[in-house]
């Protein structure tokens, strides 16, 4: 029985004589980020047109180093609890105080009308997180950033290739976060990046590659100093020179994903599901079912790998919050998520229709 993988990254030949090179190369890492992360970082700017960005080796090291930019020492920092647990985690790094806002029901983002009602005098940051690719409403949290003075970083680890407005994820806020997990739209064996569209962009870069290679600054030679604590966050020749090459099909296999979306969108018959928005990556499609686990046990008895994301954050153990978000803990009871990468056949995709609709009669 074929089995068809929830994610599944695309490879090439590009990518393994890529590999080959750096690894007979013997450059393959330096934290003052030359080489192939040197040409990632250019080509990625270049890409979303962003002031300036800094890669790094996760995008929970991305969380982390762009919260670290701002004092969140005993402050809370907002954000939907229907996300990864690093979005959360960052905040914990720097010494932050989570605070969970409740989401939309159509885009499954943060609810900024949810989050207005949450500021308080010790917020320090927003942090909307976009939801499967779908990008989060940008305008109306400049207006609370400009209206509040709050700054807005954005989580766009499902975003990768989206847009908001007409103009690529990643331009919007002054810190935008991406990550190049193996499972992601632009896929590496381990990623992250830092898009910078501050005032100060040039102060924000220098400190950024400083903390992401522990701190180091005013290197000449073998001589450096450090005045500032870092972390081993640093990119690695490897990654980057995958993620060069998978950069420069991003836009065809995002295309490929919204045109499998589009069909579960059409033809799904479930009361509840993704919406269909030409400018959202589709990291994944989801929809929602009260018979979750019958259903994806039925997926799985044909081949067919499917996820729940996310368990709520505000539920597990380490958070154990006692707020109420009703949006978040009714979709996250119910949520299933499908695959969309473009290794799927027109076949995969029509029988995981027929399957899920077949199960809902």
């Amino acid at each position: 029985m074929k089995k068809i993988k929830l994610f599944d990254p695309i490879i090439g030949k590009t990518e393994e004589i890529a590999i080959r090179k750096v690894l007979q190369s013997h450059y393959w890492s330096s934290g003052s980020g030359g080489g192939k992360v040197f040409e990632f970082e250019n080509k990625f700017k270049k890409y979303i047109n962003s002031n300036g960005v800094v890669a790094l080796n996760s995008g929970t090291a991305a969380l982390h180093l762009a919260l670290s930019l701002y004092n969140l020492k005993n402050k809370e920092v907002i954000l939907p609890s229907l996300s990864f647990v690093s979005t959360a985690h960052a905040i914990l790094y720097n010494g932050g105080i989570p605070v969970f806002a409740d989401i939309s029901n159509k885009t499954l983002c943060l609810d900024p009308e949810k989050v207005k009602k949450k500021i308080t005098k010790k917020t320090a940051a927003i942090i909307p997180v976009h939801f499967g690719g779908i990008a989060s409403d940008l305008d109306e949290f400049a207006k609370i950033s400009q209206n509040h003075k709050i700054p807005i970083i954005e989580d766009a680890a499902h975003a990768c290739g989206a847009k908001y407005n007409g103009k690529r994820i990643g331009l919007h806020s002054p810190l935008v976060c991406f990550s190049f997990h193996p499972v992601k739209n632009l896929a590496m064996p381990g990623g992250g990046l830092i898009s910078i569209n501050h005032s100060d962009n040039k102060k924000m870069k220098a400190i950024l590659e400083s903390r992401r290679w522990c701190g180091i600054t005013n290197r000449k030679g073998v001589k450096y100093d450090v005045n500032d604590l870092g972390w081993n966050y640093y990119m690695n020749e490897f990654s980057a020179s995958i993620g060069t090459i998978q950069l420069s099909k991003l836009d065809k296999l995002n295309k490929k994903r919204k045109s499998i979306a589009k069909i579960y969108n059409k033809k799904l018959n479930v009361e509840q599901k993704m919406i269909y928005d030409d400018d959202c990556s589709y990291h994944f499609f989801w929809i929602a079912t009260p018979n979750r686990e019958k259903l994806r046990k039925k997926l799985e008895t044909h081949g067919i790998e499917t996820g729940i994301h996310y368990n709520p954050i505000h539920k597990m153990s380490m958070y154990n919050s006692r707020i109420k978000l009703p949006n978040t803990e009714n979709i996250t009871s119910q949520i299933v998520t499908l695959p969309t990468h473009p290794n799927l056949t027109r076949d995969d995709v029509n029988l995981i229709v027929d399957l899920i609709n077949e199960f809902g009669k």
